[in-house]
């Protein structure tokens, strides 16, 4: 309020109603004002400067970061130890040592199981899942097949496989599975929608229910954007985890704790490095006046030799050795590292005993305790994957090889294909865990 409306206010024997309380008032403050919060995670001030505010959409921020995420994951896969380990979990606790095995649940009556039906669909799908029919290159069987879509989908945030149907699948069910790297998917490739034309997300055609119509690939991970071709999106099965509401492609499991590995990896190398510059450098030769010592010999041809194994050599007068000393390897590391990787591993939602192959100082009750919890989210894992991958690849396979005749009893007839409801009931076995 102003001075010359308090002064008013005084003169006319009244006292002025301050702004907050007017019923005129503004609800919030005016832009530029700073207010108090009753959050004290929303509060902006010197502390938290640096704390973004900002809450872009998800598919802007993977629109922006995707590419360079998944190059940086992939760069850990290769070159950190724990990125391995954590890739090497996914692919041994969803998928198994034996994959998931289909079970089918056919019943004559309700209670009464049809075992002969049951028998074939179950036969049929083993043929089709052994190493040669199921992948359209002929190099994996579907146990294979599920592990490599399992850790693309860890590393890369999302993995791709494109149905082949006809001739090309090489089975007698007509069908097969190509895995397709997920970096041939056009990032890049965006537009608005419009009249007469749909949007498109990151190499995604989409309806106005964000429905993928078809998806834009290119031949080759480094190709360009002009080089992507358009695949139906009944041709494609993308596999991710979503994780916000309209997202479009996945994010890599590792990216909350990806910079950790980094600047673990980094400093484990720097202190092994001063760790055997400690060890190599036995110590320097000093000379008496502070001039550098002589090359080989001194004045009087007496050789200057450094220390040999388990020996000293005899010094000219006046020389002398100083010993440096190094700051590694010390007692500090291993805690400091023990720290860094509980937070990496909380970032995995594994065990840091499991992660670092560490089970110093743990006993049964606390290591069953963190393996239990574990083993929950390699379940829950294992249903996401069901639905996402397990149940598509299914509906296809049973259609084609009921279509295809590809599924026979002992009698050697083959499942009617008009009964597919009844025969598609089916649930998939994952692998279980022993005390």
């Amino acid at each position: 309020m102003g001075l010359l409306s308090n002064l008013l206010a005084a003169a006319a024997g009244r006292k002025e109603i301050p702004a907050a309380g007017r019923k005129d008032a503004p609800a919030f403050p005016l832009p530029g004002a700073r207010a108090k919060t009753p959050f004290a995670a929303a509060a902006e001030d010197r502390l938290t400067a640096s704390w973004k505010a900002y809450a872009p959409g998800i598919n802007e921020i993977l629109r922006r970061d995707l590419d360079k995420l998944r190059a940086r994951s992939r760069e850990l896969e290769r070159n950190n130890a724990f990125a391995r380990k954590f890739l090497r979990l996914v692919a041994r606790n969803i998928i198994g040592p034996a994959g998931f095995v289909l079970q089918a649940r056919v019943e004559d009556s309700p209670g009464r199981p049809d075992t002969a039906a049951n028998a074939a669909i179950e036969m049929a799908f083993w043929r089709w899942a052994k190493r040669g029919a199921c992948d359209i290159t002929g190099r994996m069987s579907f146990a294979d097949l599920c592990r490599a879509v399992v850790t693309a989908t860890a590393r890369d945030g999302e993995a791709m496989v494109r149905i082949v149907r006809g001739a090309d699948a090489n089975n007698p069910a007509g069908v097969a599975l190509h895995l397709i790297d997920a970096a041939r998917l056009d990032t890049d490739r965006n537009q608005l929608a419009a009249s007469g034309r749909n949007a498109i997300v990151m190499g995604i055609e989409v309806d106005h229910y964000r429905r993928p119509i078809s998806y834009w690939i290119k031949p080759t991970a480094e190709g360009s954007s002009s080089s992507a071709v358009q695949v139906p999106a009944s041709e494609v099965l993308h596999i991710y985890r979503t994780d916000h509401a309209d997202q479009m492609r996945g994010l890599p499991w590792m990216h909350a704790s990806m910079l950790d590995l980094h600047d673990l990896g980094e400093f484990n190398r720097s202190a092994m490095v001063a760790a055997r510059k400690g060890a190599d450098t036995i110590g320097f030769i000093v000379s008496p006046n502070g001039e550098p010592p002589p090359g080989e010999a001194d004045e009087d041809g007496t050789p200057l030799d450094i220390s040999a194994p388990g020996t000293f050599s005899v010094l000219p007068d006046g020389y002398d050795i100083r010993t440096p000393e190094s700051a590694f390897p010390n007692t500090a590391y291993e805690p400091f590292v023990k720290a860094i990787l509980r937070r990496i591993s909380s970032g995995f939602d594994v065990s840091y005993n499991t992660l670092a192959s560490d089970l110093e100082g743990v006993n049964y009750s606390s290591i069953r305790a963190g393996v239990l919890d574990e083993r929950d989210e390699w379940m829950l894992l294992q249903n996401w994957f069901i639905d996402a991958f397990l149940e598509p690849v299914f509906d296809v396979w049973f259609a084609h090889a009921l279509a295809a005749g590809a599924i026979v009893m002992d009698n050697g007839s083959a499942l009617p294909v008009g009964k597919r409801d009844k025969f598609s009931v089916h649930e998939w076995q994952g692998r279980r865990w022993a005390w």
